[in-house]
């Protein structure tokens, strides 16, 4: 599982080794549930107290939580108490968003590919919108007619600046889909005359990515955004932009429990980069998701079998490709820290064994780790996978037509006891089959008919 020496990080792991035994004690894990997510509630907003601690200073700043990271409504609302807006990319997520209590006006919208219908609604509403593209500025040129959008709209802008370790996460690269990209012939100064020609236009947005881009690269890339928001607005002659949505991007610390880096790492870097960003002159917006929640999350699954391949010995689970999308396809990307408990949910102990990780997906790669060194797994016990709290046990795979697992929130009292909260009830099979079209079973059929 790790060590750390920082007692907050110590303190979440020992919440979690309680909330993993309790789970199994009161059935939330066991035969009848043989996948579970956790989710600490106390470190989800430990996140937050620390995102909001390190922007601290005469910039006003939005914090907005990026949907897309856990788009379970229970958990937004948690984050809108905490004092949070939320980033949404599709109308699925608007939706969420608005049924756990966000205003209008706590919501940024950030699709790549918003409908004529989408922009309608957000300009109407008062929902910050990034536009990404000229062809978009065009559109809501035409929805407009003259008229002020209710809400900011913020043009996305590329920086170029490179990629990070995951080429799939990096959102700065020559041809990313995402955005106006700076350094293509003649985009700079197509970006100013979108500013001079529309008085409503008064933000700009840069994100660099996520997962595998280092703390210097996202700070060159808001660089980037922040020296061009100083250009327009001399050009100008006024502070036509008043605000720069910086992203999120903050990488998750996979290899142990710490946290690093830290949200004061990142200001400490963009103040860097770019001081005059912190001085007051504009709002800042930010979208972070996987960190802050990524940590405070585990899956727990049980052992249905163990078994033994060509000298490997192999523990088969119930949570694979399904809920670690990511890990299995990409397990170098996103390699996961494992551990195993007894049949009680208790930490095993004793003597260490190789042992490949195995979920109950039809497929040879539906490994959750490979080569683990694990105390001797055996049928009955719990493999806990750590740091899950992002992106996996929200963002189900419907391979095998598997159900998607209950999730549960959780806290620690003074008395050692943990408290759970359903946050989603666990999908029965029936609905699986309701919803692959059981409605509908004989309409092909049907066509056969002349």
């Amino acid at each position: 599982m790790g060590t750390t020496s920082d007692p907050a990080a110590r303190q979440r792991g020992d919440r979690r080794t309680e909330a993993l035994a309790q789970a199994v004690e009161g059935g939330l894990l066991g035969p009848h549930a043989p996948v579970v997510g956790l989710l600490d509630v106390d470190g989800v907003l430990a996140a937050v107290d620390a995102l909001h601690a390190a922007f601290e200073g005469p910039a006003p700043v939005q914090h907005t939580f990026a949907a897309k990271a856990c788009g379970l409504v229970p958990v937004l609302r948690l984050l809108a108490e905490a004092g949070m807006g939320c980033e949404v990319a599709s109308p699925g997520e608007l939706e969420q968003a608005l049924a756990a209590g966000f205003g209008y006006d706590r919501l940024v919208f950030d699709s790549p590919a918003k409908t004529v219908e989408e922009l309608e609604f957000a300009l109407g509403h008062g929902i910050a919108i990034n536009l990404d593209n000229f062809q978009e500025l065009a559109r809501v040129d035409r929805l407009l007619a003259g008229r002020e959008p209710a809400g900011p709209v913020g043009l996305r802008v590329n920086p170029q600046v490179g990629a990070g370790a995951i080429g799939a996460m990096s959102t700065a690269t020559a041809t990313s889909k995402f955005g106006v990209a700076l350094r293509d012939p003649g985009a700079v100064d197509a970006v100013v005359e979108a500013f001079e020609r529309r008085p409503w236009l008064d933000r700009l947005h840069a994100h660099v990515g996520s997962q595998g881009c280092p703390l210097p690269l996202i700070a060159e890339g808001i660089r980037v955004a922040y020296e061009l928001a100083e250009r327009i607005n001399a050009r100008l002659g006024h502070a036509r932009i008043t605000g720069i949505d910086i992203g999120g991007g903050l990488p998750v610390n996979f290899a142990d429990e710490d946290d690093r880096p830290t949200y004061a790492d990142h200001v400490a870097a963009l103040r860097a980069a770019a001081p005059g960003l912190f001085d007051g002159r504009y709002t800042l917006v930010t979208e972070f998701g996987r960190s802050l929640l990524a940590k405070s999350g585990t899956i727990g699954t049980v052992v249905e079998y163990t078994k033994s391949a060509g000298g490997r010995r192999i523990a088969v689970t119930h949570a694979g490709a399904q809920v670690a999308t990511r890990t299995v396809f990409m397990p170098g990307s996103w390699p996961l820290r494992v551990g195993v408990l007894d049949a009680r949910g208790r930490p095993k102990h004793g003597p260490v064994e190789v042992v490949d990780i195995a979920g109950p997906c039809c497929f040879a790669g539906d490994l959750t780790a490979t080569a683990a060194e694990l105390p001797a797994v055996e049928p009955g016990d719990v493999v806990a996978l750590y740091d899950t709290g992002a992106y996996y046990f929200s963002s189900h795979f419907s391979y095998n037509s598997l159900p998607r697992p209950a999730v549960y929130g959780y806290r620690t009292g003074a008395d050692g006891r943990v408290r759970f909260a359903l946050v989603r009830e666990a999908q029965s099979v029936r609905e699986v089959v309701e919803e692959s079209g059981l409605a509908q079973a004989g309409n092909l059929v049907a066509l056969r008919t002349p």
